[in-house]
């Protein structure tokens, strides 16, 4: 070896590059969540909070169903839904995604309204015996500040194109056209939640209609009507998931690798963490058309 110094140089390198990876591999054992399989795994994709954003999801559940070595998806949803489009997004994605691998839905604490529509995606929904979901319905947000403006003295001027170019404002009240309007909004968007879990649950819309009212339901209760295949935690959703694909020995785990971050982005994270954390104790309500339960 003395002979051959870049020979051993190489070697070296190599156990290092080894060492290394095994120490990764371990440590995201240790800490629940592992980014390296060595073998046939399950992936599990996370939607969690209100749903505002779909980008991120989506890119996860394509890179999941490229990769080989994941034979099977798990989606866990721990949501009350969000804006009516991304959940829509993902609930595509879902679909897209499991032309190619099963895919299992885990219902966490809740899954609700568009977290019950990405759910409706997968092969199979496993849910918690006391998981809140359903709230099967649509919903859109208005304010009105008008008496509010009266008292401190401020008044607003608008100039538009058509009458209703400032529908919701919230410096007067909606009059009825508007009203109608709004409602023939949302009742299209609710139908077409309808459409996709008729289609999804082979349910008739007409039976749906019955419960899909934006009442709750316990994961027990919804799986006796038909909204939810079985009852379990995630881990059994895993094996179900490895089941499902052929895995017979107990799946490997893996979670979307996270994103790197410089020195300086680990501090704007931080400041942002906090921030968010004060507005969330007052947090707005989303904008515009949603599936969301609890606002």
């Amino acid at each position: 070896m003395r002979k051959h110094p870049v020979i051993l140089g190489i070697c070296l390198l190599v156990l290092v590059g080894l060492f290394f990876l095994l120490m990764a591999a371990l440590a995201g054992t240790f800490f629940g969540q592992r980014t390296l399989a060595w073998g046939d795994c399950v992936g599990v994709v996370t939607v969690e909070g209100v749903i505002r954003n779909s980008q991120e999801i989506t890119r996860q559940l394509d890179d999941f169903g490229k990769d080989n070595s994941v034979k099977a998806i798990v989606v866990r949803i721990d949501s009350p839904g969000g804006g009516v489009t991304p959940a829509q997004e993902i609930h595509d994605a879902v679909l897209t995604v499991k032309k190619k691998k099963k895919v299992v839905a885990s219902m966490g604490a809740i899954a609700a309204s568009g977290g019950y529509l990405i759910a409706c995606a997968a092969d199979r929904i496993v849910a918690n015996p006391g998981t809140v979901t359903g709230s099967i319905s649509a919903i859109m947000h208005f304010a009105n500040v008008e008496e509010l403006l009266k008292k401190i003295g401020l008044k607003s001027s608008v100039v538009k194109s058509g009458r209703f170019k400032d529908i919701g404002s919230p410096t007067r009240p909606m009059t009825e056209d508007e009203k109608a309007l709004i409602q023939s909004l949302v009742d299209d968007t609710y139908d077409q939640f309808l459409d996709v879990v008729a289609k999804d649950r082979r349910i008739s819309k007409e039976d749906l209609r019955k419960i899909a009212d934006g009442r709750l339901f316990t994961g027990r209760q919804a799986r006796k009507l038909g909204l939810v295949d079985e009852l379990g935690d995630l881990s059994y959703a895993v094996r179900l998931a490895g089941t499902l694909s052929g895995i017979k020995d107990e799946p490997d785990v893996v979670y979307p690798p996270k994103k790197k971050s410089t020195f300086w982005e680990l501090i704007l994270q931080q400041a942002v963490t906090t921030l968010a954390a004060e507005l969330q104790k007052g947090e707005a309500l989303p904008e515009g058309l949603n599936y969301l339960y609890g606002r």
